[in-house]
């Protein structure tokens, strides 16, 4: 799968693809064990029924409540850096981008740390909010506008996007196969290389573009919308891995990497929303 958040959690691997990389497959039971007597038997089936929060298992309402925490601390830390100190958002940035590369590639998932790449992440995305929302783009007299209000039409934008995206893999419209994982992960390695190049270019090459040579104008607005695409089709297989994991019986302590996994994709796609709604604004 693509999200490395998930991909490197066995247990929100599929079992099939567990096999064809070499690991053995389930043992078949072995005949001869102690057979029950009929008390103990009588015992079992008078017993109540054991639930997944018994059994320790993962389910979706730890899912939501984790996921649901996690965005409401993104939202709160975002605001106080919005108010008080948005300068801090390269800070934010560079102690996420360090967390979250910690967190993905963890085997078991540490709450601390994936609430402080929350944190860190609500400081990066206060800040540069602020920066999109007051910063002068040029209209189409040559004068400098302001492009409010993108920051709420990004936010719109992402959680519209979300719930299609849930609507659309509920409904079973759209699925997550073979093909199409190996279509993700092609597509988001060339994305990858593509803005890395970019990068590149705006310290080697002088451009009046603001988001680099390669993400100006209409060019950009369609690397934009293939992005957030991309990021659409990573919320969708984000759903079908938490599946995944509840019906194998994840333990419950894996919610915590299944919320940071939508929170890793939603920052992504609001980002991506933030610069398209910029780029349209100084098209204007």
């Amino acid at each position: 799968m693509a999200n490395p958040v998930f991909n490197n959690s066995p247990v929100f691997t599929d079992p099939r693809q567990q096999r064809r990389g070499g690991r053995p497959a389930p043992q078949a039971p072995t005949f001869g064990a102690p057979v029950a007597d009929a008390a103990s038997l009588e015992a079992m089936y008078d017993a109540p029924a054991a639930t997944t929060r018994d059994t320790g298992r993962l389910t979706y309402d730890d899912v939501i409540v984790k996921t649901g925490g996690l965005l409401a601390l993104l939202v709160a830390v975002a605001a106080v850096t919005w108010f008080v100190a948005p300068g801090l958002y390269i800070v934010g940035a560079i102690v996420g981008l360090v967390l979250g590369l910690v967190n993905a590639f963890k085997r078991n998932p540490s709450p601390a740390l994936i609430i402080a790449y929350t944190v860190a992440e609500g400081v990066f995305l206060g800040g540069i909010s602020y920066v999109f929302q007051n910063m002068l783009v040029p209209a189409g007299n040559g004068e400098l506008v302001s492009a409010q209000p993108i920051v709420l039409q990004a936010v719109l934008a992402t959680v519209a996007t979300f719930a299609a995206s849930l609507w659309l893999y509920r409904s079973g419209r759209v699925r997550v196969t073979a093909k199409s994982m190996r279509f993700l992960l092609i597509a988001m390695i060339g994305y990858a290389l593509f803005s890395l190049v970019n990068v590149v270019l705006m310290f080697v090459m002088p451009s009046s573009e603001m988001f680099g040579p390669l993400r100006g104008g209409w060019i950009g607005v369609l690397v934009g919308l293939f992005a957030v695409g991309l990021a659409a089709f990573s919320l969708i297989v984000d759903f079908d891995a938490i599946k995944r994991g509840v019906e194998q019986g994840a333990p419950r302590s894996f919610a915590w990497t299944a919320a940071f996994g939508l929170i890793v994709t939603l920052v992504w796609l609001y980002l991506e929303f933030l610069r398209l709604f910029a780029i349209f604004s100084s098209n204007d």
